[in-house]
């Protein structure tokens, strides 16, 4: 087996929150945290060579079981040598569950993770002129595809049998990711499905491990969920983080579900001080540069977020000042880097003036310049913090950086 997590630096307590930095070991390498692991949904980040991805300093790339699973299907990936091999990417690797797919299948929010939990309630949330594609019940999801309207059944047992054929590093067992709109009700219903199938992901992972015994290890992490309520944090937290079947726990820990910004640290905090310390704990879905510094004061160690690449597409850009879109008309004769504080290589080889022609011309190009210079930010931003960590400065990193950055938007993830 040879997964394996250890501590190599830790901030002073401040307040009950501690930044720590760490190394997990992986069967394709070693990951460096606290880390930022951009998300190739698809087995490619969208616009983007994987060996670029390497180049901006990228130290693991996630996938999406449920995509994967549609299309090219888990058997190609397989018979491919799994999801690394078959992108050309020689570095560690995640999968998702599919359970996100519960949220944004089934009440149509798509990729808004973060939203108001002051608003309304309601046990049959669905977003306005959205149609639901997916239904959860205690053994699973049934859902429509969205590619070509087929039926298709995910249950604990099928997301464990789909992670293992992707070949992951790193897999999430399969939950329910409900929004902040689920009644009290619901979402302590959701918790006991969560529950209920994390037992069966450990069952099924214990299974297929013994079965494919000739590949390499992959390592599982449960999904905490419980939305904005303490008590239900912490109760998934505690049945988790000490649940062992077949033999077998948690090789970590991922928290996950739908968050209110407002109070991202407080539930970090409330998640990580009852999770054994000594696994890794991953924040799923989370990317916006104020965010990761929330996350990881708090002691998270690895995230992922679709958002850098997500917005490079429509020409939404970082700086170490805050976001602007290239595309604006400001920019059209501004023949300076991106950032000139950034060392990828759209900023050393390109100026504002270039990109601001190519998304007005429509070039594919403008798409790919954009992400690389989006994901090296974030990359880069997180090493920082991971240095800052080992020579005790973190503190003063977050607050120089949030001084300058002035860009905070509550729904940026």
């Amino acid at each position: 087996m040879s997964f394996s997590f250890e501590i190599t630096a830790e901030t002073s307590p401040g307040n009950g929150a501690q930044a720590r930095s760490g190394r997990i070991t992986t069967p394709h390498g070693v990951i460096e945290t606290p880390c930022f692991i951009p998300v190739g949904t698809k087995a490619t980040v969208k616009s983007v060579l994987p060996e670029s991805m390497k180049d901006l300093g990228a130290q693991a790339l996630l996938a999406n079981a449920y995509h994967l699973y549609l299309q090219p299907g888990p058997d190609v990936l397989d018979e491919a040598g799994g999801v690394g091999k078959f992108m050309n990417w020689d570095g560690p690797t995640f999968t998702d569950s599919g359970g996100f797919q519960v949220i944004s299948l089934g009440v149509g929010f798509k990729k808004v993770l973060a939203m108001d939990a002051q608003t309304f309630r309601a046990d049959d949330v669905m977003a306005t002129k959205k149609e639901r594609l997916a239904h959860v019940d205690d053994e699973g999801v049934t859902f429509k595809s969205h590619l070509d309207g087929s039926m298709h059944r995910f249950t604990p047992e099928i997301s464990m049998q789909v992670q293992h054929q992707i070949g992951a590093d790193i897999m999430f067992a399969f939950d329910e990711c409900t929004t902040l709109h689920n009644t009290r009700g619901y979402q302590e219903g959701a918790l006991d499905r969560t529950f209920a199938w994390a037992i069966r992901c450990l069952d099924e992972h214990k299974r297929l491990t013994e079965e494919r015994s000739t590949h390499p290890y992959q390592a599982l992490f449960g999904v905490i969920q419980g939305a904005q309520y303490e008590d239900l944090r912490r109760k998934a937290s505690k049945d988790l983080g000490g649940m062992n079947s077949s033999g077998i726990s948690f090789d970590g820990f991922g928290i996950g579900g739908a968050l209110d910004k407002n109070a991202l640290g407080t539930i970090v905090g409330w998640v990580n001080e009852e999770l054994p310390r000594e696994k890794p704990k991953h924040l799923l879905g989370i990317g916006a540069p104020e965010d990761l510094f929330v996350g990881v004061e708090n002691g998270i160690d690895t995230f992922d977020c679709v958002l850098a690449s997500r917005i490079a597409r429509t020409s939404s850009v970082y700086t170490m000042t805050g976001r602007f879109n290239v595309s604006n008309a400001p920019y059209r004769k501004q023949f300076v880097p991106i950032d000139e504080e950034c060392d990828c290589y759209t900023c050393t080889h390109y100026t504002r003036a270039y990109l601001h022609h190519l998304f007005r011309g429509k070039e594919i190009l403008a798409a790919t310049l954009a992400t690389i210079h989006n994901e090296r930010f974030i990359v880069r931003l997180v090493d920082q913090m991971r240095a800052a960590i080992a020579d005790g400065s973190f503190s003063e990193l977050k607050a120089q950086f949030l001084s300058r950055y002035t860009y905070k938007n509550p729904s940026s993830t």
